[in-house]
């Protein structure tokens, strides 16, 4: 660990009494049970698609075409930038939800730049000329954004209608997606990674908005980019970002309160994600320190200031 910065305390599920942790039907859900309490451990709401939907309508978004849940995103915009005006803010709105107009990679690098130089608009008021920034997330308070995660997230694009295993939303945003295959004779990790290329041909919507994704297989888990290859889903290797996992922690529980840590999520976005564009092509690479550790001082230089982002 960086002597520079700080230690900080991180719950793990494993550390918690079963008795205090929330359970989930592991016979309605395709999905471990345990991977849903991990989330419920670190912070997120959790909920199970069925529970969205209320006399056949949905209550996050108006249909399954819809990836950004916009109330939720317009309530955490108004929340974190409250001197702003309404025109700011459906300014800022607008422009997160109208990515598409280029390819999938580069509408990615586009919000990408969105989420962490914040969003710039420009309005008239009172015949004068007003330029602001406005945020989509804020690093200082935590509390200020809407942590989410969804179980299933049925997404139809064209005539493609699929059912991602697990969705995580930052203020309504789908930053992260878990493609998890069970046990069985035929599959493997590999077979999560195959499944998730479908996934990323027939929903690039979905994909716009992504900052990670997770192949898992049984309790074995890899993360990745929306362009790295197969070989550079690589493995989380901490919880805390200093010791190694305690016994009878899995991959995939270290993976999912390591790196969905709230604070260490947003310090992951701003400074371990870069984007490289050579002969035409653009490449969205995960810089990793050897353990996985939050090792970066300009992080915390940063983090010091008004916004990580």
């Amino acid at each position: 660990m960086n002597p520079g910065l700080p230690r900080r305390a991180i719950l793990r599920a494993s550390g918690i009494p079963t008795s205090f942790i929330r359970s989930f039907d592991s016979t309605t859900s395709a999905v471990p049970s345990s991977l849903l309490t991990w989330f419920d451990v670190i912070g997120y709401t959790v909920f199970l698609e069925k529970d969205i939907i209320t006399f056949g309508n949905w209550t996050e978004r108006s249909s399954i075409t819809e990836v950004v849940l916009r109330d939720r995103l317009h309530s955490a915009v108004q929340r974190i930038n409250p001197s702003l005006s309404s025109e700011a803010i459906t300014q800022a709105i607008c422009q997160v939800n109208c990515i598409g107009n280029l390819t999938l990679f580069e509408n990615n690098r586009h919000f990408h730049q969105l989420l962490t130089a914040g969003v710039d608009v420009t309005y008239q008021l009172n015949h004068k000329l007003v330029h602001e920034k406005v945020w989509l997330i804020d690093a200082d308070n935590l509390l200020n954004n809407d942590w989410l995660v969804i179980h299933p997230f049925t997404v139809k694009q064209e005539s493609y209608i699929q059912s991602l295993d697990v969705v995580v939303f930052i203020n309504g945003l789908p930053l992260a997606v878990i493609i998890w295959n069970p046990i069985d004779e035929t599959a493997t990790l590999k077979t999560a990674y195959g499944r998730f290329q479908t996934h990323l041909q027939k929903l690039p919507k979905l994909f716009f908005y992504n900052a990670f994704v997770v192949i898992a297989y049984g309790s074995r888990a890899r993360v990745g980019t929306l362009t790295s290859d197969w070989q550079e889903y690589l493995p989380w290797r901490t919880i805390d970002g200093e010791d190694f996992p305690s016994t009878g922690e899995t991959q995939l529980e270290v993976l999912i309160q390591g790196i969905f840590d709230k604070r260490r999520l947003l310090e992951l976005v701003r400074h371990f994600l870069v984007f490289e564009e050579n002969t035409n092509c653009i490449h969205k690479k995960f810089l990793r320190h050897p353990f996985c550790t939050i090792c970066n001082p300009s992080s915390h230089k940063a983090m010091t200031g008004n916004h990580i982002f």
